[in-house]
């Protein structure tokens, strides 16, 4: 993991929950952390991590992560024993 997707990570678990993380990183992390990511129908992304699954929604015109998204997120990472 270098050091954009650590502050990426450190982003995700801020408090409280930001709206402008860029989607674009937060797959960037997900990669680092060795997730499998593959494209869903539409807008979906489907990541798999230590074990857990989920799917997410790409967000779109803009290119920004809303707080529900960012909390997903963040559930998720915690579920698959990520933390920052």
């Amino acid at each position: 993991m270098n050091s954009h997707q650590r502050g990426t990570l450190a982003a995700i678990f801020e408090s409280p929950t930001r709206a402008d993380i860029v989607w674009d990183d937060i797959v960037s992390l997900l990669g680092g952390l060795g997730a499998e990511i593959s494209e869903g129908r539409g807008s979906r992304v489907r990541v798999a991590l230590n074990g857990r699954k989920a799917i997410f929604h790409r967000p779109h015109p803009q290119r920004e992560t809303d707080k529900g998204a960012v909390k997903s997120v963040r559930e998720f990472l915690v579920q698959a024993g990520v933390a920052p």
